[in-house]
């Protein structure tokens, strides 16, 4: 994949234009004036489907998130690719010739993959046996036949090796893309034969690999996918989400089920937001595929047997780690689990009764109601306190992963009302402060793992000694309009009043110190941005809004707003750590004020320290260090925010006498 596609599957349009343009839904587009032109009637209309812009206006132009970027800030094509792929944490660098022969050559492999399938798809046309059990077994109409390309390998060992170099791909070529394979003799052969062929589409609907089904049930393996290969990551892969994008952005709802013959009689009979894992249990890439560019709840609908029933463990439990390890906050996700009844897998369910189907996804147990029945149900009556224990402590994990705490509480409630429930057959009394005791001991234990970025631990030598802790809560802080002149160094001043002059805004120093903090400890912007859902509760508009996230928007001074823009850039990249990153992406002009944040107030104070005090700073900065830096964060946070609001408040306000 190339640089640009990549920036373009990880970057939004919709969520990119709002950063300039307020955009309006309307129905399946989004609108608003044109930035290029002044009107007064919304001409300007994104489409989320096709990832465009068009301007329906005097400008009569249009394009992708690369036109608007180059548009809307008169960069050159390479400086839109260098900016927006530090916002997709994509690393860009010029093409060498040999990439972009390698792209190029990559582009082939993907023709010759759409050049495979519609010869699949002719020769299922052209076999009425093959044809009939696609219909009548497996319950396909013909649109569908078409619309999703299902197609037949003839049997026989060069069908498709023989058409495709009729077409001048080189047999190299179709070992590459897993199409033909090569016996120890050095022969070659077609690698699906006598099999219903489902040709599998990355996100823009380009052929990357083939699904195959035997056409009986004594063939085995009964399924075969093209192996991983430069295209094809069935990890990363997600099948039909390139038909099913649309309807899962507008029900913001993804069905995630096994196969891919569940994907498309789902969508035969209507439910076209489900999409297949690829795999037997879904991966954090396939979940960042969904989230939060087109979904906000997942349910996972996979076989009822008792693999589908590990993996749909296994895929919580992939789901809850990355849902943790998120910095940002941006993959908060609603996930649920439809238990199909009959052991049946969705296909079948679906061609039986679409109505029950329905009712599943509908009745979608909640993550917590799905492992309590589960960890619950696998206990008997001979079971051990032991095993009761480990049993609850297995599902604690789960059940306090909530970001709000009300619903941690209610899901530990859940698990109390289920064990005073079975206490007969478990002869095993817990009430409610036991489990809550166990789960505040869980998050101890959790908050006690070093985060995935975190710097090493001082050694116990480096411990400051026993003084008191600092506390920055009581001193001073000069409103916006104060005057740096009214402050003299021979004058005692609170500590704050004695800081430069761009510290002595009370903005200015949140500002700092929320950078100074999150650049030290990346993953507390993740506990902030929990912290401002729980304010939020159950408000839908208010969690849906724009306020629902910490970031640049939050702060009011240029230099540091650019700063949180580039340190949220850095979260998006897994190659670097955030600090490295900002100070290798940060303008030059602004890197002497990321190494004065980092230096910290006290650090400022040495060179007006008295002769003599400076060779106790050392000491008292080891004992800030020490500081609660969460809990500063969490402070400065919300003052930011208010200061926000009130901007806005008062911006609005300006509007509306001027509309009047």
């Amino acid at each position: 994949m190339s640089a640009t596609d990549e920036i373009k599957a990880r970057l939004d349009i919709i969520n990119y234009i709002q950063q300039h343009v307020p955009l309006k839904k309307s129905g399946r587009y989004f609108k608003a004036c044109c930035p290029f032109h002044s009107e007064k009637t919304p001409s300007f209309v994104v489409n989320p489907d096709m990832q465009s812009w068009r301007c329906f206006g005097s400008c009569a132009e249009g394009g992708d998130i690369f036109s608007f970027a180059m548009k809307y800030h008169g960069w050159s094509f390479t400086e839109a690719l260098k900016e927006l792929g530090k916002q997709a944490g994509v690393e860009v660098e010029e093409q060498t010739p040999e990439q972009r022969e390698r792209a190029d050559y990559h582009d082939t492999l993907r023709g010759m993959l759409q050049s495979a399938a519609d010869y699949y798809h002719e020769q299922l046309l052209k076999t009425p046996a093959v044809l009939a059990y696609a219909r009548d077994r497996r319950g396909f109409t013909l649109e569908t036949i078409k619309a999703y390309g299902i197609g037949y390998a003839p049997e026989g060992w060069s069908h498709t090796i023989d058409f495709l170099k009729q077409l001048d791909y080189h047999e190299d070529m179709l070992l590459e893309v897993g199409l033909v394979r090569r016996n120890d003799a050095g022969r070659t052969y077609d690698y699906f034969r006598n099999r219903l062929m489902i040709p599998i589409r990355d996100e823009r609907g380009r052929v990357i690999g083939f699904g195959a089904r035997a056409l009986s049930d004594e063939d085995q393996p009964k399924y075969l996918n093209s192996p991983q290969t430069a295209l094809f990551d069935k990890s990363h892969t997600l099948y039909g989400l390139d038909m099913a994008k649309r309807a899962i952005r507008d029900q913001e709802t993804a069905v995630i089920v096994e196969g891919y013959m569940d994907v498309i009689q789902a969508h035969q009979a209507g439910f076209t937001n489900v999409v297949a894992q690829m795999g037997t249990a879904m991966t954090e890439h396939q979940l960042k595929l969904l989230v939060p560019r087109y979904a906000h709840k997942i349910i996972l609908a996979l076989d009822s047997d008792a693999a589908g029933q590990n993996a749909t463990m296994r895929s919580l439990e992939v789901a809850r780690q990355a849902l943790q390890a998120d910095y940002t906050g941006k993959l908060a996700v609603d996930m649920r689990v439809l238990q199909i009844p009959g052991a049946k897998d969705p296909d079948d369910l679906i061609r039986e009764d679409p109505k029950l189907w329905a009712k599943g996804v509908e009745n979608a147990l909640s993550l917590a109601d799905y492992v309590i029945q589960s960890e619950i149900t696998s206990l008997s009556d001979t079971s051990s306190v032991q095993e009761v224990t480990a049993a609850v402590h297995r599902l604690l994990p789960t059940l306090i992963s909530s970001e709000n705490k009300m619903f941690s509480n209610q899901n530990i409630l859940k698990l109390e009302s289920e064990l005073h429930r079975l206490k007969s057959k478990l002869r095993i009394e817990f009430n409610v402060k036991d489990l809550l005791r166990w789960a505040d001991e869980q998050i101890r234990i959790d908050q006690s793992r070093p985060p995935r970025r975190a710097e090493p631990l001082p050694s116990s030598s480096d411990e400051p000694p026993d003084f008191p802790p600092l506390n920055y809560d009581d001193a001073y802080i000069p409103p916006d309009d104060e005057d740096s002149e009214h402050y003299h160094a021979s004058t005692p001043q609170p500590l704050k009043s004695v800081l430069p002059p761009r510290y002595r805004s009370a903005t200015a120093f949140c500002e700092a110190e929320c950078l100074g903090v999150l650049l030290q400890q990346p993953d507390l912007l993740f506990q902030v941005n929990r912290r401002f859902r729980e304010l939020a509760d159950t408000d839908n508009e208010l969690l849906a809004g724009p306020l629902v996230e910490f970031c640049h928007d939050d702060f009011n001074q240029g230099e540091y707003r650019q700063l949180m823009m580039i340190f949220q850039q850095a979260l998006t990249q897994d190659d670097i750590e955030p600090l490295p990153y900002v100070q290798a992406h940060v303008d030059p002009a602004l890197l002497q004020q990321v190494n004065t944040i980092l230096a910290g107030v006290m650090e400022q104070l040495r060179p007006r320290l008295r002769h003599g005090l400076s060779a106790d700073l050392s000491i008292v900065m080891k004992q800030a260090a020490h500081v609660d830096l969460k809990s500063i964060l969490f402070k400065y946070s919300l003052d930011l925010r208010r200061h926000r609001l009130q901007r806005e408040r008062e911006y609005l306000s300006f509007l509306l006498m001027e509309a009047q």
